[in-house]
């Protein structure tokens, strides 16, 4: 396939992926396999991808301070703990055989669906920006960040049910705090997979274009439209995820 059609296919897929993880999550179970149907080995999918991730992120934490949420000090609190998780999972990424990928790929989408149908107890919620932070929430960042920088797919899910349950966010606020600890989490991991030669630059920047315009659009939508629109959204990802795991599409 020429570049120029794989350019255009990815921004489009990415508009569509930078939407959904903003507002939920899930958008890398579009871009990954995208990516690897376009030729590209699991590691340089898996670095390429994180281009459009930082770049999505950034263009939503712009878009959420613009509508004037923003709780940046506990947002980057949250995310310093996130960090060393990234580091060791992006060594990781970098490191493992494609079919091993693959495989651990395909568990952990099932374990995220399954998660997300266990019911749980609405929390009560609280939004104010001087929380403490346990433990509890601490640990989860750190395992949290491990996971994103070794697969990312998914993340968001894991993100938001951490700060809706642990720490209370509505899901407003925890889509707020979400694209911020992405935001600096993925900057060390994009280091490591770019000093090791696995990110295809044309490709990873125009995904990042189509993720940035989806991210900043998902963004503005969420705090306008609120809960109602962001668990619309949730389900929709959650669909095109079970979907793709019984190989429907």
């Amino acid at each position: 396939m020429p570049e120029i059609y794989a350019i255009c296919i990815l921004f489009g897929v990415g508009t569509i992926a930078g939407f959904m993880n903003v507002t939920a999550g899930g958008g890398s179970t579009l871009t990954l396999p995208t990516l690897i149907f376009l030729g590209l080995d699991a590691a340089l999918a898996n670095g390429t991808n994180r281009v459009a991730i930082i770049v999505q992120n950034m263009a939503a934490v712009y878009s959420f301070k613009r509508e004037k949420y923003q709780q940046f000090h506990l947002s980057l609190k949250l995310s310093l703990f996130t960090l060393p998780g990234a580091i060791a999972g992006a060594f990781i990424a970098v490191n493992i055989s494609n079919t091993l990928f693959q495989k651990i790929l395909g568990i952990v989408m099932i374990g995220i669906i399954l998660s997300m149908i266990i019911p749980r107890s609405k929390p009560s919620l609280d939004n104010t920006k001087d929380k403490k932070i346990r433990w509890t929430v601490a640990l989860s960042m750190i395992l949290i960040g491990f996971y994103g920088g070794f697969i990312q797919v998914g993340v968001g899910f894991l993100l938001m049910a951490a700060l809706n349950y642990l720490l209370k966010f509505d899901l407003v606020h925890v889509n707020m705090h979400k694209v911020f600890i992405i935001l600096v989490y993925t900057a060390p991991a994009l280091l490591i997979f770019i000093i090791t030669g696995n990110v295809k630059w044309a490709l990873g920047l125009s995904l990042a274009a189509g993720n940035a315009l989806g991210g900043w659009w998902a963004a503005k939508a969420s705090v306008k439209k609120g809960d109602k629109l962001i668990r619309t959204v949730l389900i929709a990802a959650i669909l095109v995820m079970s979907l793709k795991l019984l190989s429907v599409f």
